[in-house]
C-alpha cells in the first residue's frame, strides 16, 4: 500500500513543478494570469489553478500553454527531478529576477532598455 500514496505524491509533485514552471516564464514575459488565461481560452481561475498544481493539465493544453509562452513542452518538466519532493518557492531574488525582467521588456523606449543593461552591467563589473 505505501507504494500508492507515493505515485499520487509524485503526481502532484509533477503537477506543482509544472505548474511553478509556467508562472515563472509567463512573468518572464510580462504577461498577466489573466492575459495568459485568454491566450489559452481558459478563465482566470482555471489559470491560477495550473500554476498550482491544483488542477491537471491535458496534454493538449499543456502544448498550447508552450505556444503562448514560446517555449518547448519539455521546458516544464526541467529541473522536475532535482525538486524530488519539494515544492518549488521561488527565493526573493529570483523574484527581483523575474520582476526585472518583466518590467525590463514593457521599456517601449530602445535608449532606455539600452541604458538599463549598461547600468546593470557595469554594476555587475563593480560587484566583481
Amino acid at each position: 500500500m505505501p507504494t500508492e500514496p507515493k505515485v499520487a505524491n509524485r503526481a502532484t509533485d509533477t503537477d506543482r513543478h509544472v505548474g511553478a514552471r509556467i508562472r515563472e516564464r509567463r512573468i518572464m514575459l510580462g504577461l498577466s494570469q489573466q492575459q495568459m488565461a485568454d491566450m489559452i481560452g481558459v478563465t482566470y481561475q482555471q489559470a491560477h489553478k495550473y500554476e498550482r498544481g491544483i488542477n491537471r493539465i491535458s496534454a493538449g493544453r499543456l502544448y498550447e500553454i508552450a505556444q503562448v509562452l514560446k517555449v518547448a513542452v519539455g521546458y516544464f518538466y526541467e529541473g522536475l527531478d532535482e525538486d524530488d519532493d519539494t515544492e518549488i518557492e521561488l527565493t526573493e531574488r529570483q523574484r527581483m529576477c523575474l520582476e526585472l525582467a518583466r518590467n525590463f521588456s514593457h521599456i517601449d523606449n530602445d535608449r532606455h532598455q539600452d541604458a538599463l543593461s549598461q547600468l546593470a552591467r557595469a554594476l555587475a563589473a563593480e560587484a566583481n
